[in-house]
């Protein structure tokens, strides 16, 4: 099987020869800093040939976001956002939605890795929540429900018809396999907003994205850090089929949650914590997970960065126990899944 054929058929719940084999994110700078000075050739600074430096599949992806990040207020700090009023926003508008000035270059290697098998092609976009904080800020935003939710509705509204102008001009380049919409939404004891806010203010630029996506067969995952444990039925509902990076040190508990939900995808899950605490750490957590990289529709990975405090040999024990699970998993996956 090629590289995107199991990654296919992981997301389909279909049996394959053993799991892909990928870092879900790439690594920080200060742990490949660290790296550099234990022996990883000083060359090697692009993640994909780090990783296959390192025996991982190939894995790359691209986030393609709308022009405001080149437009920020001189001065603005990122937590106090791009826009405080309507009328900035009026303003920034024509120029941070305008597709045509959107590059769409990093697309095109991404396409023919993905014609030839080599790996699946993830695209990465802004979601309603995490697009309408990085607008208006961290603590502005979160009072823009009560203060501004015409300004919140309007910016919803706005991103959900640039997300779907963005996605046609992506698919007549190539198709995605999977899209992931960044939103951030939760935090270690759930999410930071009520279901009736989610329901008003973010649910609707769902509602207008996904069923293009479900028309192009693309799997639709949600990147949010923290626990995902009450949210996941939120965003189930609405036909999201995937979620990550599911960090276990924000209570995310990925067996429990196969089993609550057992046709969601799932990418991440490992705890980075355990990382650099030896074989047997390591091994116990991936036993931990082996029964759902049994159960299909999971690919597992660091629940988010490998940290520095993760050193080169850890990382090459780590990699090597994942693909030993990996194959384990394959040999002795998924036949008969459930729901299918």
């Amino acid at each position: 099987m090629t590289n995107r054929d199991r990654f296919l058929a992981v997301m389909n719940f279909q049996p394959v020869d053993r799991l892909p084999v990928i870092e879900m994110f790439h690594w920080w700078d200060k742990t490949i800093d660290r790296w550099h000075g234990e022996g990883l050739p000083a060359d090697l600074t692009e993640h994909g040939e780090i990783g296959k430096y390192l025996g991982l599949d190939l894995h790359r992806y691209t986030w393609l976001t709308p022009r405001y990040r080149l437009d920020r207020p001189e001065g603005r700090p990122r937590e106090l956002g791009w826009v405080a009023s309507a009328d900035e926003y009026d303003r920034l508008r024509p120029r941070m939605f305008d597709l045509s000035i959107m590059d769409l270059g990093p697309v095109e290697p991404l396409a023919d890795l993905q014609r030839r098998g080599d790996t699946f092609l993830w695209l990465q976009v802004d979601g309603c929540f995490w697009f309408q904080r990085e607008m208006l800020g961290i603590e502005s935003h979160l009072y823009a429900f009560h203060d501004q939710p015409d300004l919140l509705r309007r910016i919803c509204d706005d991103l959900a018809a640039f997300t779907l102008a963005l996605i046609s001009a992506v698919c007549e380049i190539a198709v995605p396999d999977v899209i992931v919409f960044s939103e951030d939404l939760s935090y270690n004891h759930g999410p930071m907003l009520s279901k009736a806010c989610f329901d008003a203010f973010t649910a609707p630029f769902y509602e207008a994205v996904l069923p293009l996506l479900g028309q192009h067969g693309i799997v639709p995952f949600v990147d949010t850090d923290g626990n995902v444990h009450e949210l996941i039925d939120w965003f189930e509902s609405l036909g999201v089929g995937g979620l990550l990076p599911l960090e276990r040190m924000a209570g995310n508990d990925v067996p429990a949650l196969r089993r609550r939900h057992p046709r969601m995808r799932f990418m991440g899950g490992f705890d980075k914590t355990v990382m650099h605490l030896g074989e047997a750490a390591i091994r116990a957590e991936f036993e931990r997970l082996l029964p759902v990289m049994r159960s299909g529709g999971y690919v597992p990975s660091c629940d988010h960065q490998t940290p520095p405090g993760v050193s080169l040999d850890d990382y090459r024990l780590y990699a090597r126990l994942l693909r030993e699970y990996c194959e384990e998993a394959g040999r002795h996956g998924v036949r008969n899944p459930k729901g299918s």
